[in-house]
């Protein structure tokens, strides 16, 4: 299908102020603008900022609940943003857990982890798993119900996401679904959509190449970094993934459904026609995310019950 409109209207607007900045500074400044650009109409939410600890220190986060949810359990999803593991922020992505939360009546606990070059590669990795031990100890203080917790994320956030549902079968907290939204899984960089979008369609090969250089890693296939590359994926939580067709890390998610399948993991993947990495945060620069991230809550809330 070809691409969306209003993609291309905005494509055509970053490429004159655009988000794919040469320094991580300059990365960090260019998402927050965005996100302030996209954040008009966003959905209303109960929040509240919360701090928990960390391997590194402190981290930041906060819950979202549906307006009116009171303080009955509810099912629950540990958010992890996306940026590259270099920039974004809980406000990059306040109005993504926003629609999130009102669509699928779930509380949601946005985490700050830390950002390479500062913390390199895994501090974000450690900060997922402490923030996913904390998050599950702690869910009856924070209205939620352990039983029905799921972890998600956007972009390289999803990758985490994906990292720990792949350690749920070891040990810890149980994991009742896994959210990925245009997942980034996979460093090594295969797959046509890799070579087909790899420049001029938001994200860039130029932007996930800074972005791995800033992590300070040696092996591209660890799977802490890669894991479409993980040796076994029996027994993994259900899956929902969400790629968008013009997007250079469509395959990663497609690949990936297709590896969960193949183990015997339930999974649901939906290609967005038409739209490019991050289309679902983009309202209402791209009109048809908004919807479609409603979608995904209630999809999300009945994989949970």
């Amino acid at each position: 299908m070809t691409l969306d409109p209003h993609a291309r209207r905005f494509l055509d607007m970053i490429a004159i102020g655009g988000v794919s900045e040469p320094t991580v500074a300059g990365r960090r400044a260019a998402l927050r603008n965005l996100a302030r650009l996209a954040a008009r109409g966003a959905e209303p939410a109960e929040t509240r900022d919360l701090i928990l600890p960390g391997p590194g220190g402190p981290l930041h986060a906060r819950l979202y609940g549906p307006p009116g949810a009171g303080g009955a359990p509810r099912p629950g999803l540990l958010f992890f943003h996306g940026g590259g593991f270099v920039a974004g922020d809980l406000d990059t992505h306040d109005g993504i857990c926003r629609a999130l939360a009102a669509a699928s009546l779930c509380r949601i606990v946005s985490v700050a982890y830390r950002l390479a070059p500062e913390h390199p590669f895994p501090a974000a990795v450690e900060d997922a798993r402490a923030s996913l031990a904390w998050v599950a100890a702690q869910a009856p203080r924070l209205g939620i119900d352990a039983g029905r917790l799921a972890v998600g994320g956007d972009s390289a956030g999803a990758g985490l996401a994906a990292i720990l549902g792949q350690e749920a079968p070891e040990g810890g907290p149980r994991i009742a679904a896994q959210l990925l939204l245009c997942p980034v899984l996979d460093a090594v960089g295969a797959g046509a959509s890799r070579t087909d979008y790899a420049s001029g369609y938001f994200l860039d090969a130029a932007t996930i190449a800074r972005d791995i250089e800033a992590l300070g890693v040696r092996d591209l296939a660890d799977p802490r970094l890669s894991p479409l590359r993980a040796a076994r994926l029996a027994g993994l939580p259900p899956a929902l993934i969400h790629t968008a067709e013009h997007d250079i890390v469509r395959d990663d998610g497609t690949a990936y459904a297709a590896r969960l399948a193949e183990a015997g993991v339930p999974v649901r993947h939906t290609c967005h026609a038409g739209m490019i990495h991050f289309f679902y945060g983009l309202g209402p620069l791209i009109p048809a995310g908004r919807p479609a991230l409603a979608a995904i809550g209630r999809e999300l809330a009945a994989i949970l019950g």
